[in-house]
């Protein structure tokens, strides 16, 4: 099949896009607004960017609280969503009030963060603490407002649970990170699904 994504003609209940650009790491972001309100939430729309510095990026739906408190602060920590705290995430996609410590709704310890102020999820096996840098609107072809807001930031330190860092490397999949896919679908690293492929050396 084929469909143009203006018309959405694909005669599918439910919008394919997400299945297809998947699985995708989910930002679990923690952020502080300028008067010390803590906010936790997770989006789909995360990844990697730059390893000189070292950067990430998320795009948010709409101005929500995790994008506006670090454009108060300039400052929020990403926290690597396991398996074992699937349950609390999706408790932590609850579209709450603004103030409302999404933390503590989902019975979360919040451990301090080194080099910003935002905490991070202190049962999370790895995070990494940002410095904003900018947010980028995503403004669509046909020239409509955007509805979408891309924020990156660079990563100014790491944390790392030591159990999870075996003959000098990570151990990932240990982790059991899960990813999003469509619908409401995740997936999980299982260390039976890992395998090794180098890059060639010559062309």
């Amino acid at each position: 099949m084929f469909y143009r994504t203006d018309l959405r003609d694909h005669g599918l209940p439910h919008d394919p896009f997400k299945a297809l650009v998947a699985p995708r790491p989910i930002g679990w972001i923690s952020a502080m607004s300028a008067e010390g309100e803590i906010n936790l939430s997770p989006y789909s729309f995360f990844n990697g960017i730059s390893d000189r510095p070292h950067m990430v990026a998320f795009s948010s739906g709409g101005r929500k609280d995790a994008l506006v408190f670090i454009e108060e602060t300039g400052e929020f920590v990403c926290n690597l969503a396991t398996y074992d705290l699937k349950d609390q995430m999706n408790a932590t996609s609850a579209p709450l009030p603004r103030g409302v410590n999404e933390m503590t709704y989902a019975g979360l310890e919040a451990a301090p963060s080194v080099l910003v102020k935002p905490p991070r999820v202190a049962s999370s096996p790895a995070a990494l603490e940002c410095k904003w840098l900018k947010t980028v609107p995503l403004d669509p072809l046909d020239g409509s407002p955007a509805s979408y807001f891309l924020v990156i930031g660079q990563v100014v330190g790491v944390y790392i649970d030591d159990r999870y860092i075996r003959d000098g490397l990570v151990d990932t999949a240990a982790m059991q990170p899960i990813q999003r896919a469509g619908y409401h679908e995740y997936f999980t690293a299982l260390p039976e699904g890992r395998f090794v492929m180098k890059r060639p050396e010559t062309a």
